[in-house]
């Protein structure tokens, strides 16, 4: 009986950290989506030649942060 206690908590401790390592990861993908992808390809493109594309992929980031901050606070 005390081994099949065991095994459930053990699984459920795994799975616990599955999650915790799921969300970890997404969080750090969305900080360097953010902070290092997104300039670097709107800088890309202003080099490349497509200002306007590019200036326009700004203007919708800068709202839709500008709605989550507000959102948040």
């Amino acid at each position: 009986m005390l081994s099949l206690l065991f095994t459930i908590c053990i699984i459920w401790y795994i799975g616990k950290f599955f999650i915790f390592g799921l969300k970890a990861s997404w969080g750090i993908m969305k900080f360097l989506c953010t902070v290092i992808f997104f300039p670097v390809i709107l800088v890309g493109m202003v080099v490349g030649g497509l200002l306007n594309i590019a200036f326009g992929l700004l203007l919708v980031g800068l709202i839709g942060g500008s709605i989550v901050t507000f959102l948040e606070s």
